[in-house]
């Protein structure tokens, strides 16, 4: 056939109504007999339904747009995946989109999203400011925060328990015998690098201990390999915590390569995130799991609900995760 197939020329061939090749391809109730006769006309002819067209009538265009910061952290590309595929079970689809996370790139992404009808948008890592959100809300675009809160309660988040978290690891490392630890936070302008950081700090002041020194690592692995050597260098620590798997793998190849310092026989080290190669025989990275299939279960219904009822609750979703432990930090006798 020349020219463009169309949803009359697949009716025709496959001996059907117009209406039922429409009900086929948009997942409404068909015939498994239908169903078989408009498919293999459809690839006969080539044909492939037009679901932006779709998208104009129903008023949805069934793709949700994600916008990640970095994908340098391998949190992400696993945290992504497992969006795509619990979104795919519900009927969508997402379109992604990374940005440096702040100022006007995130504002310039977000035209970009909105021009594509996007139902809904999941900000990973993402700072936000009230334009944006105000603008989504006009568009009526729903907005749900992945692992990245921010303050004040408007917006719909969803996070590990940082704070707690932290915590955990500082309790961790005292009951270990450490005296001077030190902290290699992440971003410290992201709410999540400030809550890590004080739930560490509090987390040390309620084990009987203290902070020696905290050094902004601003998720960067060359920081945090620089952070590293002037803590146990200039400030004698025996211990870190690293903001996260990322920039914690960094930390390990620095003191054991170019410092020649055993790990963890000399210093401990801890990350957060329990990214997969954090089980990987050259780290054993012993570290805080973020829940992440629950992370983004939760995200995933958060949203759905807000596209389906405007009227919706901006939930603020924090789940709390198991600190594993490997051989990257002393543990402590009575583990």
């Amino acid at each position: 056939m020349k020219g463009k197939v169309t949803s009359f020329d697949v009716a025709q061939r496959a001996g059907v109504s117009q209406s039922a090749v429409s009900r086929v391809f948009s997942g409404a109730s068909a015939s498994k007999a239908t169903q078989d006769k408009v498919r293999s006309a459809a690839d006969a002819l080539g044909y492939r339904p037009n679901r932006l067209a779709r998208g104009l009538i129903t008023g949805r265009s069934k793709i949700i747009g994600l916008v990640v910061a970095y994908l340098d952290n391998q949190f992400y590309p696993d945290a992504l995946e497992r969006l795509s595929n619990v979104l795919k079970e519900q009927g969508y689809h997402i379109l992604i989109f990374t940005t440096k996370g702040r100022g006007e790139e995130v504002k310039q992404t977000f035209d970009q999203l909105m021009d594509y009808q996007v139902d809904g948008i999941i900000a990973a890592s993402v700072g936000i400011s009230d334009e944006l959100t105000n603008r989504c809300a006009a568009a009526g675009i729903p907005l749900v925060l992945f692992n990245r809160g921010q303050r004040g309660g408007a917006l719909a988040q969803v996070t590990s328990d940082n704070l707690q978290g932290a915590a955990k690891i500082a309790s961790f490392l005292v009951k270990g015998g450490h005296r001077r630890i030190g902290h290699i936070s992440g971003w410290m302008g992201s709410i999540t690098g400030q809550d890590r950081a004080q739930g560490f700090a509090s987390g040390l002041q309620a084990a009987g201990s203290e902070l020696v020194h905290q050094i902004d690592g601003m998720y960067r692995r060359d920081t945090a390999a620089e952070a590293a050597e002037t803590l146990v260098s200039e400030h004698g620590c025996d211990a870190i915590f690293v903001g996260n798997d990322h920039m914690a793998f960094a930390v390990m190849d620095h003191l054991r390569g170019a410092m020649k310092i055993s790990v963890p026989n000399d210093v401990s080290i801890v990350g957060y995130d329990d990214v997969s190669m954090a089980a990987w025989g050259a780290y054993e990275l012993t570290t805080l799991r973020q829940p992440v299939n629950r992370m983004v279960h939760a995200t995933v219904d958060t949203l759905l609900a807000m596209i389906e009822d405007a009227d919706a609750s901006a939930d603020q979703i924090t789940i709390d995760g198991p600190l594993v432990v490997r051989t990257s930090a002393k543990v402590p006798k009575e583990n």
